[in-house]
């Protein structure tokens, strides 16, 4: 006979315990009858949810999460509509290598094939974009597979999952002997290597008799978290950084090794160079904006990322602080005379960078009305702390604030990615300060790209999240504008690109929040003090020169 005695446990409960396991503290969902029983296995296990009122902003803050915190981030969406809703998120987090766990919702098992509410091929669909995609078939599966889900993540190069679990299978109770609740560091090795020892040799030797050495510190420095390695490896070997992506901040704004503007030049005469962590995609012209007679390395995470879209000279497959260290730890004690010699190198290029600045500069200082965004962009970086994560969202306002804007700190920037995703910036606020209470969060959206997820202002302002929020308002996609001008001629660049003139201000103080509009440049350090001073999420609407371009759009090869 049956043991009627034994403690049964539900799939939604057995969930809770495979995310406490994993270091989860809160989940990011829109609620639907198919996932409540994770929410009663969170209240259970004191993992909070934050209910948000776009599926896409719960997947874009479970990935800022875990960029944030470096812990896996996850959203629980329920079937159809909001696992398709949550699409966009998990693409960004796949592209930006970024682990986070998706959940969503499915029909009963017993409803197989049957037509049931919001029936859909959920993992048919996020094969191409996750890591490992897959259904929960049993009740005592439940904490198992969302482990293997997580476990998957850090297979390579980081990224997310997804798990559908059928409603019947969620809301089954089986009893507890029967399911395998893996526990927490028992269930996953680790995936940090420092890289093969003749390659790291192989790489010291190179950089130590480089006369004109440069280095690119993308986004795994900041995910494998090797700033410190980076650091001492640049000021051993006396190398110029430039940084991209999650890797800005890497060096802090006025250290000598710390290059921003000069990054075309450097690749043009440099002769080694060194790729960290970033894949030769659109951002780095696919490999071809690197000298042809330089020595290339690349060290990446992905063994498949090394060598894509160019041929390289060493390529080195590993964690990026545990490369960078040893081979400065290879370097040792045969340095100094070649990287004494560098300092030409470092002038040449320092003078480089003072020239490309002083052509920005009048844009930097302008005083006009409508407002540059040049302007805009250096208030901006001028009004930042060190404790300030700045978070980037739009087009042609964030091209123009990549150029400028420097972040203090490590772990102090968040874009969206190489997937170019519009609409992380209010989800992206929400993980961060919900991460990192105890840090400052500017966020500069252009004015199409806060529409997409602007809602969930509302959010913010009910979880009493604090953030200077600046809206580069040109009433345009002007990143596109500028391509169909191009492309088309001036008679034809208001084609499907216009917005109407929106007082975002007035959007943020109706929801309850600070909102404050701006025309006058001299009136953009006072307005975003008052922002800060203000302890409210805010929204400073920044009326820009709908005609004036970022030069990274202008230099767009798609529109040549």
């Amino acid at each position: 006979m049956p043991d009627d005695t034994q403690d049964l446990i539900s799939g939604g409960h057995l969930v809770a315990k495979a995310l406490k396991a994993e270091g989860v503290d809160r989940i990011y969902t829109l609620c639907g009858g198919h996932i409540i029983d994770i929410y009663d296995g969170c209240v259970d296990e004191g993992i909070e949810v934050v209910d948000v009122r776009h599926e896409q902003v719960a997947a874009h803050a479970a990935d800022g999460y875990a960029r944030i915190t470096g812990k896996p981030g996850c959203a629980v969406v329920t079937a159809g509509p909001g696992t398709t809703d949550a699409v966009t998120g998990v693409a960004n987090a796949f592209r930006a290598e970024s682990p986070m766990l998706l959940i969503g919702g499915q029909g009963a098992l017993t409803q197989h094939k049957m037509g049931s509410l919001q029936d859909l091929p959920h993992v048919d669909m996020m094969n191409p974009i996750t890591k490992f995609a897959a259904t929960v078939p049993d009740t005592a599966r439940a904490a198992d597979m969302v482990s293997m889900a997580f476990r998957e993540c850090y297979h390579g190069a980081p990224g997310p999952s997804f798990l559908e679990i059928p409603r019947d299978v969620l809301d089954a109770k089986v009893p507890a002997a029967k399911a395998r609740v893996p526990q927490e560091g028992a269930y996953r090795a680790s995936t940090r290597s420092a890289g093969d020892p003749e390659a790291i040799e192989k790489l010291a030797d190179l950089l130590v008799h480089a006369e004109k050495p440069a280095i690119l510190l993308g986004s795994q420095v900041w995910t494998t978290r090797g700033t410190e390695p980076a650091i001492e490896l640049v000021r051993a070997l006396n190398i110029p950084a430039y940084m991209n992506g999650a890797g800005r901040g890497t060096l802090p704004p006025g250290d000598p090794h710390h290059f921003q503007l000069s990054r075309r030049y450097a690749f043009s005469h440099a002769d080694v160079i060194v790729i960290v962590g970033t894949p030769f995609d659109f951002r780095m012209g696919y490999g071809k904006r690197l000298s042809p007679d330089a020595t290339v390395v690349q060290i990446d995470l992905d063994y498949r990322t090394v060598g894509k879209n160019r041929d390289i000279d060493l390529g080195i497959v590993g964690d990026a602080g545990l490369v960078l260290k040893s081979v400065t730890e290879a370097a040792s004690g045969r340095i100094n005379g070649g990287a004494s010699k560098r300092k030409e190198w470092l002038d040449e290029l320092r003078a480089a960078e003072q020239t490309a600045l002083e052509k920005r500069l009048p844009n930097l200082k302008s005083d006009a009305s409508p407002i540059h965004p040049y302007r805009l962009v250096s208030e901006i970086n001028d009004f930042l702390t060190e404790d300030s994560i700045y978070i980037g969202d739009g087009g042609d306002i964030v091209t123009f604030s990549g150029q400028v804007v420097q972040p203090k700190s490590p772990g102090h920037w968040m874009d969206p990615g190489p997937l170019g995703t519009l609409g992380v910036g209010v989800p992206f606020v929400l993980a961060a300060k919900q991460a990192r209470p105890d840090k400052e969060v500017v966020a500069l959206f252009g004015d199409g790209a806060f529409s997409l997820t602007g809602w969930d202002f509302e959010t913010l302002v009910r979880y009493d999240l604090p953030f200077v929020g600046i809206v580069g308002n040109n009433s345009s996609m002007n990143q596109i504008r500028y391509g169909q001008a191009a492309k088309y001629g001036k008679d034809r660049d208001r084609v499907g690109n216009t917005l109407g003139d929106v007082h975002y201000d007035k959007f943020a103080q109706m929801l309850g929040g600070y909102g404050e509009e701006v025309r006058d440049p001299a009136d953009i350090g006072p307005a975003l003090r008052r922002a800060r001073e203000s302890g409210k999420p805010s929204l400073i609407n920044v009326w820009v020169d709908p005609d004036a371009y970022a030069p990274g759009t202008m230099n767009q090869t798609m529109y040549k």
